[in-house]
């Protein structure tokens, strides 16, 4: 197999060898491809929960269990989703 990459990459890639980091370009590509398809089934997954989310708010809507959307109800949603993205902040691995 062939890849053409910009000369910037290959720069990159050059100077994680030269680190002794990895022993060849090889490796650096399969551990980015690695990485790239952790990512890729981390998103599907986050996906499948989203999908269940919405799936659970629709039953729900349709047996009238539902609540008036208000400033209260808003805040309520705000405050949530800052707590949920603080915890993803905490255990996101640092770049």
């Amino acid at each position: 197999m062939n890849v053409s990459l910009t000369p910037e990459l290959e720069q990159y890639i050059t100077e994680k060898v030269e680190s002794g980091l990895y022993h060849s370009a090889s490796e650096v590509v399969r551990e980015g491809l690695r990485l790239l398809r952790e990512h890729d089934e981390l998103h599907q997954q986050k996906l499948g929960e989203l999908r269940k989310e919405i799936a659970l708010g629709l039953d729900q809507a349709e047996q009238g269990l539902v609540s008036t959307f208000d400033e209260r109800t808003l805040a309520e949603v705000q405050a949530e989703g800052r707590k949920r993205l603080a915890a993803e902040r905490r255990t996101r691995p640092q770049q």
